[in-house]
């Protein structure tokens, strides 16, 4: 509340503190409030290695979008060394807990053969996937089908249809 001023009035730097207080005793959702604050530099000094680390640890405990943010800043270097093979864990972690961004991601990732082996029926799989929940993604699923047999893009799409997302852990 005290992030987005609901109720009270806006204080970005004292929701960081009670962020902290609930992150250091384990609540994800803290962990992954508090990562963003840290890495947008709201209410405390911008500290991308310090937001990795509360992304970590609520990743750890399952929570997607802190997952999504990991698999970004691996993906991208950004305050942690570039790692796209751990990247693309972090993607495929949130992506089956049905997150399309993750999807996507994890969809240009197959398709490119960064972080895991080129395949683009797995991409196109991660493609549709997101492209059913938004169809902004449906340039780059569309794109990747060109690239499958009629057979591949048969069998990619009875797999698109047939899966379920995984819960949280």
């Amino acid at each position: 509340m005290l992030a987005n001023g609901e109720g009270v009035a806006q204080n970005q730097g004292e929701a960081v503190k009670w962020f902290r207080k609930a992150a250091e005793q384990g609540y994800a959702s803290a962990q992954n409030d508090l990562g963003v604050m840290l890495f947008t530099g709201m209410g405390v000094a911008q500290n991308q290695g310090e937001a990795v680390k509360w992304f970590r640890k609520a990743a750890e405990q399952g929570y997607v979008l802190a997952q999504y943010s990991l698999g970004v800043m691996l993906d991208t270097g950004e305050g942690v060394a570039q790692n796209q093979v751990e990247a693309a864990k972090w993607y495929r972690l949130a992506a089956e807990q049905g997150y399309a961004p993750a999807q996507f991601n994890l969809g240009l990732m197959h398709a490119k053969g960064e972080g895991v082996a080129q395949n683009f029926s797995q991409s196109y799989i991660w493609l549709s996937l997101a492209t059913a929940q938004d169809s902004k993604y449906r340039e780059a699923r569309d794109i990747v089908a060109k690239k499958l047999t009629p057979q591949q893009l048969q069998r990619a799409q009875e797999q698109a249809s047939a899966w379920k997302p995984k819960t949280e852990r």
